[in-house]
């Protein structure tokens, strides 16, 4: 669900000149590979796409983690432990402080990866169209077009998506 709310956001998308993040430093990140002669008008804004995405995936999962604290304080070891608790981010465990990965590991019993922290990592499948059910899109609550009513707060919101798309892949 949290994949095609993203993927009907940006299918809707008809401003491509205001960004949340800067296309020149993406643009000049991109330029300190050697290798890269010449980069297109749209990379720069596909790459700054996909960071907000991967952003916004990361501080969901880190929410998420400082919400089981109960604190609405997101810290150091909260994003840690998103890290350390979903497969996908495997690539940062090198970057994440090696203090911060040993206290979520512990506080895990041994368990890592996906099924940790109950929150599936889910893929819409291609093709299909996105679900018009209410729900949150990034930065604005979803109404819901039979009531006419906004839907739940977003982190209520957000582990109901993943609760349901996790029953739906099984």
């Amino acid at each position: 669900m949290f994949w095609s709310y993203q993927r009907q956001e940006i299918e809707q998308v008809n401003d491509f000149k205001n960004h949340q993040l800067p296309l020149a430093r993406i643009k000049k990140i991109m330029k300190a590979d050697e290798d890269v002669r010449m980069i297109s008008a749209e990379a720069p804004i596909l790459f700054a796409k996909a960071c907000e995405l991967f952003i916004l995936e990361l501080t969901i999962r880190s929410w998420l983690h400082a919400e089981e604290n109960k604190r609405r304080t997101l810290q150091k070891n909260d994003i840690a432990a998103a890290i350390t608790r979903t497969d996908i981010f495997d690539f940062l465990v090198d970057i994440v402080p090696r203090d911060e990965i040993k206290e979520e590991a512990a506080g895990l019993g041994g368990i890592v990866g996906a099924t940790a922290s109950g929150v599936p990592y889910y893929y819409p499948p291609m093709g299909q169209p996105a679900a018009a059910t209410g729900g949150m899109m990034i930065g604005r609550p979803a109404m819901d077009p039979a009531t006419g009513m906004y839907v739940q707060p977003p982190s209520q919101a957000w582990q109901s998506v993943w609760q349901t798309s996790a029953t739906e892949d099984g």
